[in-house]
Order: C-alpha cells, then structure tokens, then sequence
C-alpha cells in the first residue's frame, strides 16, 4: 500500500457530509409533485383460496384514485431463475403466508389509503397451513405449490470423492445435528418505494436496492415493456444484507398504481411490513457426519440441510447452494456428500442474507471442535491442518485462485489473544474461532460482468458512471479512490454518477463481494484507458515518450525528473484544442465456467 496516493490510505468518505447533515435523500425523503400514499392490502391467513375480491367500495370511497388487484397485472411470475418462478406479484387464486399481497391502494392521504384498505372484501377459503419445514416434507394436505411434491422447491445434490469409502478409513467419525432459526434483516431503513411514469411513459423508480439493473429487468418483464423505458434511480439507501437483492412485489404494485393513476406513488412500509412484506434469512436444520484421521484431517463429510424457504422460490436455488460451497471454499472436504433441501412452508420469504447459511458454517466448526477435543489437538491447529489453500481445487471443481484461509486464522487469534483465554475465561464467558467465505465474481450470466465510463471536463476534473450500488458499504468511496489513484487527481476531483439504470451500463450489484472485485476493476480499466490519452498528449509537451511519465496530485511528471511536470487540467485542454476529448470506457468480466449452475451444476 506504500506506493499509493490514496488506496489504503484513510480519508472522509464522499457520502459523510450528506449524511450527516441531513441532506441525503432516501426514498421516503422524496416529494414529487402531485404524488399520492399507496399501501397494500394483505392476506390475513397463511394458506387459504380467493373466492373474491370486492373493491367497489374502495373505489367509491373520495380520495381514492385507483385500487389494483391481481386482475390488472400482466400475470407474469417472479423467480430468480425460469424453473422457480411462482410468485405472482398480487396473488389471483391463492395467498401462502399471512402477508401476502392481495390488493393495492392509492389516494390522496395515508388516512384515506387505510380506510379504502378496510373497505376491499376478500372472501378466503381457509386451508391448513404447515410452518415447519420437516411437516411440510411429509405434508398430505394441500400443496403449497401444486407443480412441488412433498413441498420441496429446491433439492441440491453433491456427491464426490467415495464418501463411503473414506468413512470406512476414518479413525473417529462424529455426527451431529445444529438447528438455527430464521432471522429479519431489520434494517434502520424501512422499505420505502417511490414510482411514476415521465411524459414518455417511461416508468422511474426509486428504491433501496442490492443493484439497480436487477430490479430493472424483472420490471421490464413484469409490465411487458421494453428495458430502456425502466429507470431505477439512485438514491441513499440505509443498509441491505442481502434483503434488497432482488424484485419485491411493492415495487411492482407502487409502479402499477402509477401507471394506473398516471401520477407519482409512494409506499412506505410500517416496521411490521418491514419483517414481513421483505425477504428474510432462511431456517435451518443442518447434520454434519465427519470421518477424520488420527492428526485430525477430515477424509469424508456428509451433510443433510433442510432450509425453511417460506412461501416463494425467491432466490431459493442460490441459498440452498451457497452454504456448501462457501464452505467448501473454507476447508478442504475432497470426499463429500450433500444433499441441500429448500421447503415450502405458509411461512414469509426466504432469500438472500449476509453470509447464507450461518447455522450450517457454525454448525461445521463447532463440530470441528469437538473432534479436535476428542483427539486432543488444539482447535486453531485442527482449522490449519484442514484450511483450504490457493492454486487448489474444491470437491465441486471450482479453482481457487487466490486464498488467504492460513493468514487470516493466524491473525485473528493473534489479536484476538484466542490461546490465553481458551478455556480460561470465567464462568458465563468464552471465546471462539469460525471460518467462512466467499466467492467473488461466480456465474451471473450476462450480468456477470461490469463497464464503467470517465470523461474528463474542461477544467480538469472527471466524471465517472459506474453500475455499482453503495447500500451502505462504502462503494461510493471505493470507485472514487480507484479513479483517483489511476488518474492522478484528488479524490476531491471526482463526481461520480452511480447505481442508474438510465446513465450507467449494467453491473451485477452488491453481491459476494463483488462489488470492489468487479465494478471496481471495471472503474481501474475505464481509468487507465483515460490516463494513457492524457499521457500521449503530454509527452509531446515534456517531450518523451508517454511510458516515462506519471500523474499524481493533479500532475503528470516524468518519473525521473518530476521536477518537470504539466497540470493535468491543462493537458485536457490542449486535447480539446485539438479535437479531442479525454474519455474512456473500462469493462471486467471475471473468468468463470457459463456452464456452471447453482442446482444442476453447482
């Protein structure tokens, strides 16, 4: 880090001062001219038919401008991938979980809003509902999801390595099963959207997001318009987790009141919306069986996880994966078996989560500990004889690249003082050691990859549009002190345009790390192409050859003599002089097999 300007180095971030001074806009901040309250009608049963609906009063009731339902829909389905897609936006023949969407208001007031909400009839069947994942596997009542037998939306199957084999070589084989409960996000942020469509019927959005271009797409689909007339619009967002990854139906509900209304909509959930109305961290009832040798290496695991997924496939086919191979990343387990099982229940949605399957990770090292106290090894000592290391294949033939697993183990326990206080500690206090970790830049089709674009301005300073969506992580300072570094400006220098589905080019948002990984190397590649323009024109100017030259500090020098240096400013205008802007486009897809898929090919 000692050869950089800016990387590595401590700074103000770009997004402080707004913040703090109260002059961020998120979405409930926004206030557009004539826009009207939306709130949403919800089933109050988890498993029940509709017979009808009823709006007539709603509708008649002065101050509604326009009531929804399922029927006004294009009937298009939500799901990560084409073989889950079963969530309708507004449900039409069925609801799965107390919550679910069955109507949509909006009107002049948030008084009027919830009174037309008490005014829609909805006549129900009610059907038995199962809320426990095993229940739900062995289930003869109603199917939650006809076309899903025994209630199993997703079953992921990995067996390598002569698992049977390798258990009969094991010198202590221990099983053991870990249970861990479903969790909310429960961000400071409550869940706001804000639509309307401009005079060109294209339709803007504003909404916390984990990426704009995905939630554009499904937006796209579900009103059946071309992609460039959806705008998500960028705005502050407070916070994300994994919650905002992906379409959710208030943000198409929000945009259909507006469409139908022709005038801005906003919804604002309550914090009970906001636990239900979300998607939230998935349950989970996880068996590990691990064989190891007498020095504590692990010759065989099999591991049996069955993930309450609620009511909706979501992105149920990447959670049911992600735990196994995120720790497979972790350890070595060359000889594996697992069988991943995501089930419906009448229970609210299951997705994405910071750090997915956290009961079964805790689950493996806990384990890991109690081996290493069976066999009498120390347990920082069991983690390093089992740590993955770089150049390595996974049992799923995944290539390592690059691994830090020995490194960051020694300097957690370092400070963590972890071998002084090892069994030393007081009654009612401990400490522990876990591992984790994740892959960056993994298969997402088309939207696997990155572009960021840089102009430079007549004065000097430069723009830079980039996909990548900063939910509270510091993404915005991170493109910022890349560009700055690359070009030699001042942080300070930088405007930068991001996370807009309308001024910036696609981006696979904030996912797995990614966003420095990929977005960022995209910002590095735009940065240099520019540097390389700026540097041809001034090495006329200092009169050598443009390899011999650096920018920093708003200069560009000759590295042996930087004493003879150009401003960078003025180098941008003998190019405009000479009719030629400074501007450049950077992309970064990473290298990865399109072959691969989260259930069939994980």
């Amino acid at each position: 880090m000692s050869d950089y300007t800016i990387i590595g180095k401590r700074m103000p971030r770009v997004d402080s001062r707004a913040k703090v001074m109260g002059k961020a806009k998120f979405t409930a901040d926004l206030k557009l001219p004539g826009m009207l309250v939306g709130k949403i009608k919800r089933s109050p049963y988890a498993h029940a038919r509709i017979l009808n609906i009823d709006t007539s009063k709603a509708e008649a009731l002065p101050g509604v401008k326009a009531v929804v339902t399922g029927k006004d829909t294009e009937g298009v389905k939500w799901g990560v991938f084409a073989y889950t897609r079963d969530q309708q936006f507004i449900q039409i023949e069925k609801v799965r979980y107390i919550g679910d969407e069955v109507a949509g208001v909006a009107a002049v007031d948030k008084e009027t809003a919830l009174k037309a909400l008490d005014l829609i009839e909805v006549t129900y069947e009610e059907l038995p509902a199962v809320f426990d994942p095993m229940e739900a596997m062995a289930s003869e009542t109603d199917l939650i999801h006809e076309d899903f037998p025994n209630n199993i939306n997703i079953h992921v199957n990995i067996d390598t390595g002569n698992v049977d084999e390798n258990f009969a070589k094991a010198h202590y084989i221990r099983e053991d099963t870990y249970v861990a409960p479903e969790e909310s996000y429960f961000q400071a942020e409550p869940y706001a959207v804000v639509a309307r469509f401009d005079h060109e019927d294209c339709l803007e959005v504003w909404m916390p997001n984990g990426g704009p271009h995905m939630k554009s797409k499904p937006l796209s689909n579900a009103f059946k318009i071309p992609l460039h007339k959806v705008k998500v619009r960028k705005i502050a967002i407070g916070g994300a987790f994994g919650g905002r990854s992906e379409i959710c139906p208030v943000d198409y509900i929000c945009a259909l009141l507006a469409k139908k209304t022709k005038r801005p909509v906003r919804i604002q959930f309550t914090r009970e919306e906001n636990t239900i109305g979300t998607r939230q961290g998935h349950a989970m009832i996880t068996t590990h069986k691990t064989g190891v040798d007498k020095k504590g290496r692990v010759l065989a695991r099999e591991t049996t996880c069955y993930m309450d997924g609620g009511a909706y496939s979501s992105t149920g086919p990447i959670a049911t994966s992600v735990p196994f191979l995120s720790m497979e990343q972790a350890y070595r387990m060359e000889s594996v078996r697992y069988n991943g099982y995501r089930i419906y229940t009448n229970k609210p949605i299951r997705g994405m989560i910071r750090t997915h399957g956290r009961g079964f990770a805790c689950g493996l090292d806990t384990q890991l500990d109690m081996i290493a106290d069976h066999l009498g090894i120390d347990p920082v000592e069991m983690r390093l004889r089992n740590s993955r290391q770089p150049g390595e294949y996974t049992s799923t033939k995944s290539y390592v690249d690059s691994c830090a697993m020995d490194e960051t183990i020694h300097k957690a326990v370092e400070k963590s003082g972890f071998k002084k206080k090892w069994g030393k500690l007081p009654p009612y206090h401990g400490i522990g050691i876990g591992t984790n970790s994740v892959q960056t830049g993994f298969p997402m089709g088309i939207r696997g990859g990155s572009q960021s674009f840089i102009k430079f301005n007549e004065d000097g300073e430069a723009t830079v549009m980039s996909g990548v969506v900063d939910n509270g992580q510091g993404n915005d300072n991170m493109l910022i002190q890349i560009a700055a570094e690359e070009l030699g400006l001042l942080p300070e220098d930088i405007h930068l345009v991001s996370a807009d589905t309308e001024t910036t080019s696609s981006d696979p948002g904030s996912y797995s790390q990614v966003s420095t990984f990929v977005g960022g190397h995209a910002v590095k590649i735009a940065a240099q192409n520019c540097r390389e323009k700026l540097f041809k024109v001034a090495s006329k100017v200092l009169k050598v050859e443009p390899d011999k030259l650096a920018a920093k500090n708003r200069l560009i020098f000759i590295k042996d003599d930087p004493e003879k240096s150009i401003p960078i400013r003025k180098v941008v205008r003998i190019s405009l002089l000479n009719f030629n802007s400074v501007n450049a486009e950077g992309g970064y897809w990473p290298r990865v097999d399109m072959k691969r898929e989260w259930v069939k090919n994980p």
